[in-house]
Formats: structure tokens, sequence, C-alpha cells
């Protein structure tokens, strides 16, 4: 996720769906989601409001988008930290916490939302609670795939009530975070360490 601050976001390289989500990300991170319009869109994105509406949808669809296109960037910090830690999986747990937390605390579209920097304007917050079971999914369907290749001698079921509680936590405090990025990935990875010695 990288931090947006004003209206025009960096494009180039982008596809046309890319850059529109782009720029709905600078307008809210600038304005609020409020201000948020279709023909603004398409101005920022040099597009036509169709074309919005056809790579997109209505708001609705653009809000979801969004949601999605972020959790992607989160993702993608989950990825690299296990690439990095191939044979830890403590390790890979603790940097990919890291990433992901370090990540949010300096997404300057994450703060707008989960704060409500601009007034009243708290459109987008209910979105990542009515979409929480999806997110989740998700989220914890990327950490199990990458979990697998580590042989951990757990029923499946407990595999997925850990990855459940890692993913809970990470979350938890991507969205209240209570201490730094470090010191809650080692919180979670020394966690992870006694439940694998278990």
């Amino acid at each position: 996720m990288s931090p947006m601050t004003g209206d025009a976001a960096p494009t180039i390289g982008l596809g046309t769906r890319e850059r529109i989500i782009a720029a709905a990300a600078a307008q809210t991170t600038a304005h609020g989601w409020a201000s948020v319009t279709m023909g603004g869109l398409a101005k920022a994105a040099g597009v036509s409001r169709q074309t919005v509406y056809n790579e997109i949808g209505g708001k609705s669809d653009l809000a979801q988008a969004l949601v999605f296109a972020e959790l992607a960037r989160f993702l993608t910090e989950v990825e690299e930290a296990f690439d990095a830690h191939p044979d830890d999986l403590v390790a890979a747990v603790r940097a990919a916490a890291y990433g992901v937390l370090e990540l949010a605390a300096r997404n300057e579209l994450l703060r707008s939302v989960v704060s409500a920097t601009h007034g009243a304007d708290t459109e987008l917050l209910p979105l990542l609670t009515t979409n929480a079971e999806s997110l989740l999914g998700m989220a914890k369907a990327a950490v199990a795939s990458r979990i697998e290749p580590y042989g951990i001698p757990f029923a499946d079921y407990q595999q997925a009530a850990g990855i459940d509680v890692i993913v809970r936590v990470v979350l938890s405090h991507v969205m209240q975070p209570s201490g730094t990025p470090a010191e809650t990935a080692d919180n979670i990875a020394w966690i992870a360490s006694q439940v694998l010695r278990a």
C-alpha cells in the first residue's frame, strides 16, 4: 500500500482499472470518500466517465475494489516474508507480521479510513466490517498456502485454528495498534514458537 497524499496518483505502467483505483485511493486520502465522484475519477485517470463505470461499476463496487486492492498489497508483504524464510516458520511469521504492520503504520489511506480524519466520513469503515469474512478468508488462505511446505505436525483443524488466531491478531493490530510493528511482530512470533514447541 503506497501512501497517497493528493488528488493525483502515480499511474505510469498501470492498466485502466488500476489507474482508476489509484485515483480513488488518492482522492479518498486527500479529501475523504464522500468527495470521490465518478467524474472526478475519470478526469484523474484520463478516461471517460463511462469507462469508469465499465471498468468498476458504481461507487459501492469502487469501494470494494479499493479495499481488495489494498488487501492485495498486504498479502504481497506476506508472500515476500515467507519467501525470505523458507526454512524457519517462526521467522517467516514474524517477518510477515512486521511487514503488514509496518505497511499499515505508514499507509495514509488506511489511517484516513480507520480514524475518520475527514469529519463524519466513515463510509469505507463499515465496508471493512461488512467484508470481514471475505477479507479474513483471503488472508487466511494466503497464509495457509505458505505454511503447507513447512510440514508442521498438526491436524488440519489445528493448523486452521492457529492461522485464524494469528491473522485475527495481526488485523486487530492493523486497525488499532498497541505497540510498534517490531514489538507486536516479536510477540506474535513468540506465541507461534510456543505453539510449535508444544
